[in-house]
C-alpha cells in the first residue's frame, strides 16, 4: 500500500451533505469568505482526526514486539470492521437529503462557516471511521505521516469544487452549483460504496499475505 491507495477514500469524506453544505456556502450572501471559513473548519478535523489515528496506530506499532505480524493482523481486521460499518452508514443515510437547517446557510458568517465546518465533519460518523481507516491503514503499512497529506489536500480539493466553480465560472456559477448539490444528494453514497468495496479487496488481501 502507498499513499494513493488512500486517495479514493477522500470520496468518502466529502461525499453527500458535507458537499452539499459547501455549495450552500458557495451561494450564500458572502460566497468567498464562508467557503474559505467552511475550508478551514474541515481542514481543523480532517487534518487532525487522520494524523490522532495514524499516531496511535504508529505508537503500538512500534511499542509492541510483533512476532509472525500479529499486530498488523489486527490492525486489517479492526480496518475491515471499521469499512464495514462504514459501508452500513452510507447506505443508510443515502436518501437522507439535506438537513433543513442548512437553509441558514444562505447567511453564514465566516466564523459560523468554520463551526460548521468542525462540527459536520466531527459529528458525521461516516467521516469519523473514514478517518480512522485511513490513519490506522497508513501506519501498519509502515507509511511515514506525510502520506496522509495527499489525502488531506484531495479532501479539501473535493470540499473546494463549489468555490472553484464560482471563481472559474462567476455568473455561470449559478447552472452548475445546483447540479454540484443535486449530484452530492443523489448520487454520491454509490461512489463511496465502490471505493469502500475497493478498499476491503486491498484489506482483505493483506490478510491473504
Amino acid at each position: 500500500m502507498n499513499f494513493l491507495t488512500l486517495l479514493p477514500l477522500a470520496v468518502v469524506m466529502i461525499a453527500g451533505t458535507q458537499l452539499v453544505a459547501a455549495v450552500f456556502f458557495a451561494s450564500s450572501d458572502r460566497p468567498r469568505a464562508a467557503s474559505l471559513g467552511y475550508l478551514a473548519g474541515a481542514a481543523i478535523v480532517v487534518c487532525g482526526g487522520t494524523t490522532l489515528a495514524w499516531l496511535v496506530t504508529h505508537l503500538f506499532r512500534i511499542s509492541v514486539d510483533d512476532h509472525g505480524g500479529r499486530f498488523e493482523r489486527i490492525v486489517d481486521w479492526l480496518v475491515l470492521v471499521l469499512l464495514a460499518v462504514l459501508a452500513v452508514v452510507v447506505f443508510l443515510r443515502r436518501h437522507s437529503g439535506p438537513p433543513t437547517w442548512m437553509g441558514r446557510l444562505q447567511h453564514a458568517t465566516p466564523r459560523y462557516a468554520l463551526r460548521v465546518g468542525v462540527l459536520l465533519f466531527l459529528a458525521m460518523p461516516a467521516d469519523d471511521l473514514t478517518m480512522l481507516t485511513v490513519g490506522a491503514s497508513a501506519a501498519r503499512h509502515g507509511l511515514p505521516w506525510w502520506h496522509l497529506l495527499p489525502f488531506m489536500l484531495l479532501t479539501l480539493t473535493l470540499l473546494a469544487l463549489p468555490l472553484l466553480a464560482l471563481l472559474l465560472l462567476g455568473r455561470r456559477a449559478a447552472a452548475v452549483l445546483p447540479r454540484i448539490r443535486d449530484w452530492a444528494d443523489s448520487h454520491a453514497w454509490l461512489v463511496s460504496e465502490a471505493v469502500i468495496v475497493f478498499f476491503v479487496v486491498l484489506t482483505v488481501l493483506d490478510l491473504a499475505r
